[in-house]
């Protein structure tokens, strides 16, 4: 939602954005996520058609859509698929059109030349993104560069991945993903006693783990039909409470 406002804004490629609507912070620069372009010396102006959503305290402000291809940009969380190694990279693949990411092989906690990971192609890896832009491959770290803790990234194993819209993406890792995605599902498959780990990618991607196969399917579908069809808070409980029905 746009700062001060509580109707929903939506913007088309090109319009002019009211500078009101723009956040600001007394100590943090204003962070442009996905949809938007900067055009100085104070213009931004929507490269894409969807709804204009800001952070007030990260000071950041994105267009939310569902459409297009992911971007890296600087900081996102992303699930990507292990292509081949090289001497001192792995080269991971983000999506089925952009180019391999570049994850280097002790941008991992405790990594040495004896004690990095061996990932084999087709292997599964959380990252962040620590280098993006459009002259260069992207470049992944599984490390805080801050703490030198994984801090939850790594390999993934085990699980299943499944493919979500990037909007949907957007919405599960907002700090409130309940209040500001609107997005309840994951919280109610859990409230109603299904035990389940998930790793969300910026890149649209989703992977969920569970000791049970059953479970792991239906959390899936779960997410997958929240984002296809759209539902509202309650459409996802009804939806929870048929598919829990179901595996009983």
């Amino acid at each position: 939602m746009a700062v001060g406002h509580s109707e929903k804004i939506f913007v088309l490629p090109g319009d002019r954005i009211d500078p009101s609507l723009i956040p600001s912070h007394p100590k943090r620069s204003l962070r442009l996520g996905p949809g938007l372009r900067h055009i100085p010396p104070n213009d931004l102006v929507p490269t894409v058609a969807g709804q204009l959503v800001t952070d007030p305290r990260k000071n950041s402000i994105w267009v939310e859509y569902n459409g297009g291809r992911y971007i890296p940009a600087v900081g996102d969380l992303v699930i990507g698929t292990v292509h081949h190694s090289a001497a001192d990279y792995f080269y991971v693949m983000l999506s089925g059109y952009t180019s391999n990411a570049i994850l280097p092989q002790l941008a991992f906690e405790m990594a040495t030349k004896k004690t990095r990971p061996n990932l084999s192609p087709g292997a599964l890896v959380y990252a962040r993104v620590s280098l993006a832009n459009r002259h260069m491959d992207p470049e992944l770290e599984c490390v805080s560069p801050s703490t030198g803790k994984a801090d939850g990234l790594g390999p993934l194993n085990g699980g299943m991945l499944f493919d979500i819209s990037l909007g949907m993406s957007r919405r599960l890792l907002m700090r409130k993903s309940v209040e500001e995605g609107k997005v309840a599902v994951l919280e109610e498959l859990g409230s109603a006693g299904l035990s389940f780990e998930t790793a969300v990618g910026r890149n649209g991607k989703i992977w969920v783990n569970s000791e049970k196969i059953k479970t792991v399917l239906a959390v899936g579908r779960a997410v997958k039909e929240t984002d296809e069809n759209n539902l509202t808070i309650d459409q996802q409980k009804k939806l929870v409470r048929k598919l829990v029905k179901e595996l009983s």
